[in-house]
């Protein structure tokens, strides 16, 4: 599977297009069970697979006979809320085959902005891939409002891969690669298999060819990869119109890649984390410190005192009994939360807090040293 890229955990965007008829508007199954081939494929070789997925709109308006090209904002939230289901399980129900089990997560733009909301997703993503599940990602078009929409999945996409350090974003889309100018109008377009890096004069090349039912064209796709190989994460766009659109890559179809800025996606978030300016403080023992430096989380029985008030998810510093600085690290409980659970173990949270919480005050992926 050299044509991953060697990537361990993989996020593949399907657009609109491939996955509904631009003139039925219904379900392309025969290409979906394909799909469900190759993602069963990727999983058998240990890799770990997220799926970004349009068409909730699209397979909604059919249902609702809405066939006029443009949408109120009302009449598109009541097609996804209607699409949502059927989408949600096409997706159970081809992957089932293979025996893989499948989640729906809808999200918005709020939710990666908000670090409280980010952990939360974050969290529930790698439980699931622990578990061998397949997380179906969408935005929640049924609440989202153009102030706290993506806009279109190309961006979701590379969100999604940032937040859970995917190695790999899959475009699949009605274009195979990138171009020097829209080959659907310039027959003298020269297609770029491999682009380093992007720079001003890339994004000049880049124009917005939309079709009938997918949002997202070049400009979103540039911002995509600039999203996500800043953060470490190589992109590729890749034509999916064709059965099984993810195998095609090695041998048949063109493609272009985009570079990583960063080799490893852990150390673009945790560079990240590092600029946070840290709200409170975690004093911690011994143990505690040989655990966080042997790469393990820092557990509830570890923490000596907490300092200071802070909300979850927000950003602290974790110093030693000395009063050394080791990291700064996104808690997964508040200060009250972390105050009160700390010196216990983990089995004794739900009993001290009344609910079962997290494992971790702060996990080995939030913490920046």
């Amino acid at each position: 599977m050299e044509y991953l890229n060697g990537a361990a955990r993989v996020v593949v965007k399907i657009g609109s297009s491939l996955l509904v008829d631009d003139k039925t508007g219904s379900l392309r199954s025969d290409w979906l069970q394909s799909l469900s081939e190759d993602i069963s494929d990727m999983q058998s070789k240990g890799l770990e697979v997220v799926i970004v997925s349009s068409g909730s709109i699209a397979l909604g308006r059919k249902v609702l006979s809405w066939s006029e090209k443009s949408l109120s904002l009302e009449q598109s939230q009541a097609s996804a809320a209607v699409g949502q289901i059927q989408l949600a399980q096409a997706y159970q129900e081809a992957l089932a085959q293979y025996g893989i089990r499948t989640a729906q997560i809808l999200v918005t733009l709020e939710d990666s902005k908000d670090r409280r909301r980010y952990l939360n997703s974050q969290a529930t993503v790698e439980t699931l891939l622990e578990m061998g599940v397949v997380p179906i990602v969408n935005e929640n078009d049924t609440v989202a409002t153009d102030e706290i929409k993506y806009g279109d999945n190309d961006r979701l996409a590379a969100q999604v891969s940032v937040t859970i350090g995917a190695d790999l974003l899959i475009l699949l889309s009605d274009v195979d690669g990138f171009y020097s100018s829209n080959p659907m109008t310039d027959a003298n377009a020269n297609h770029y298999t491999k682009i380093e890096k992007i720079t001003p004069e890339i994004e000049a090349m880049a124009e917005d060819t939309k079709s009938k039912v997918s949002k997202g064209g070049m400009k979103t796709k540039l911002l995509a990869a600039k999203i996500a190989t800043a953060a470490g994460c190589d992109m590729i766009i890749a034509k999916g119109t064709g059965s099984n659109p993810i195998s095609s890559m090695g041998n048949i179809n063109k493609k272009t890649l985009f570079k990583a800025q960063i080799k490893d996606p852990q150390t673009a978030r945790k560079k990240w984390i590092s600029t946070m300016k840290p709200v409170g403080e975690l004093v911690i023992d011994e143990g505690a410190v040989n655990a966080l430096f042997s790469g393990k989380s820092l557990l509830p029985a570890g923490v000596l005192i907490v300092r200071k008030d802070f909300e979850r998810g927000d950003a602290v510093s974790i110093l030693n009994t000395k009063g050394e600085v080791l990291g700064l690290g996104l808690c997964a409980y508040s200060s009250d939360e972390a105050s009160s659970i700390m010196g216990h173990q983990t089995s004794e949270i739900e009993e001290i807090l009344g609910y079962a919480g997290r494992g971790v005050i702060v996990h080995r992926d939030n913490i920046a040293f």
